[in-house]
């Protein structure tokens, strides 16, 4: 399944991403104030169902975290 990919590029706030609050309250301490497109596009689609996800984005653009976010959402 190919999932539609975000090119509106309006840039939602992690608390839109459904994101619990121990997540909420660390993400501005670590200093991410906003998602990032690839952020935008993953965490919805992970936090939904645990499946393969490729996404492709330019280095530095918060690949990482938009994969383990939604691992991390049930700890």
């Amino acid at each position: 399944m190919h999932a539609q990919i975000n090119t509106s590029f309006k840039m939602k706030s992690f608390s839109e991403l459904g994101l619990s609050d121990p997540l909420m309250r660390v993400l501005p301490e670590m200093g991410f104030e906003n998602p990032s497109a690839i952020q935008e596009d993953a965490i919805p689609l992970l936090k939904e169902k645990a499946q393969d996800f490729i996404g492709l984005a330019q280095t530095g653009t918060g690949k990482t975290l938009a994969y383990m976010l939604p691992v991390l959402q049930d700890f």
